[in-house]
């Protein structure tokens, strides 16, 4: 398949009083469409320089980079802005939810601020379809604080498929989650990944990145590692272990091991 993510020799260096601090050094990468990538590394790794780099939300210092065939190294930041818009959905730690707004509302915003006219009918069918693929169509109106956090990470995941982004990218989706929750919002992604959705997903849990198919791993702003996943989990299958252990402890029983 073709390569919608395309680094040639990516550097990324900031200036810290005098010195240089390095934050990804000579990063030659591919990501072709319909993976799902998990970035993995220790605090100052480069993990999230990577992810800023590959959002659009900051420029490489050197090197190259193509998304989706575009050289967007040098664009200013109108034409970043652009690309972002178009080309890219965000997920963060974070829901980022306007509290006073339904699900549908917060869904549509992205629409709201594009460049394109749409209306009002066509911002309501999309977000409808939106929300219906993370499975929330049931709760289109209902407020952030109506909604569990796994609902409004949903609703976050909703927002950034509103615009059909080319890829969409997950910067510590779960942080803020349980472990079952985190099960579930893994669940999402893995079933947009089917559907086609080249996702790429910061994380420093290695259980979270299981779920994806490749990994790579940072160290000191290089990769150290990158490879398929072997021993994939499945969302599906692991939230029903978790309801089947939360049985047992219902009934009074005791888990093994325990």
């Amino acid at each position: 398949m073709s390569a919608v993510v395309q680094l040639v020799g990516v550097q990324k260096t900031y200036r810290s009083g005098d010195v240089d601090v390095h934050a990804v050094r000579g990063v030659t990468l591919e990501i072709a469409a319909g993976e799902f990538v998990a970035v993995m590394g220790a605090s100052g790794s480069g993990k999230s320089t990577l992810m800023n780099l590959l959002g659009c939300l900051d420029r490489c210092t050197e090197g190259r980079y193509l998304l989706d065939g575009v050289d967007v190294s040098q664009l200013d930041r109108d034409e970043l802005a652009t690309i972002r818009n178009r080309k890219l959905g965000f997920v963060f730690q974070s829901f980022n939810l306007l509290s006073r707004t339904s699900a549908l509302e917060n869904v549509e915003l992205p629409l709201l601020y594009g460049a394109g006219r749409v209306s009002a009918e066509e911002m309501r069918e999309k977000a409808r379809k939106a929300l219906s693929l993370v499975g929330l169509a049931s709760r289109e109106g209902h407020h952030p604080n109506e909604l569990s956090g796994g609902q409004q990470q949903r609703v976050a995941v909703a927002r950034a498929l509103i615009n059909d982004p080319e890829v969409l990218l997950a910067d510590e989706p779960t942080g803020n989650l349980d472990s079952r929750t985190s099960v579930e919002i893994m669940g999402v992604f893995q079933k947009l990944n089917d559907e086609g959705i080249t996702i790429i997903l910061v994380t420093h849990e290695p259980d979270i990145a299981a779920y994806t198919k490749r990994n790579i791993v940072m160290r000191d702003g290089r990769i150290l590692s990158d490879f398929a996943v072997k021993n994939r989990l499945c969302a599906a299958d692991e939230l029903k272990r978790f309801d089947a252990a939360q049985r047992v402890l219902d009934e009074g029983g005791a888990l093994p091991g325990s």
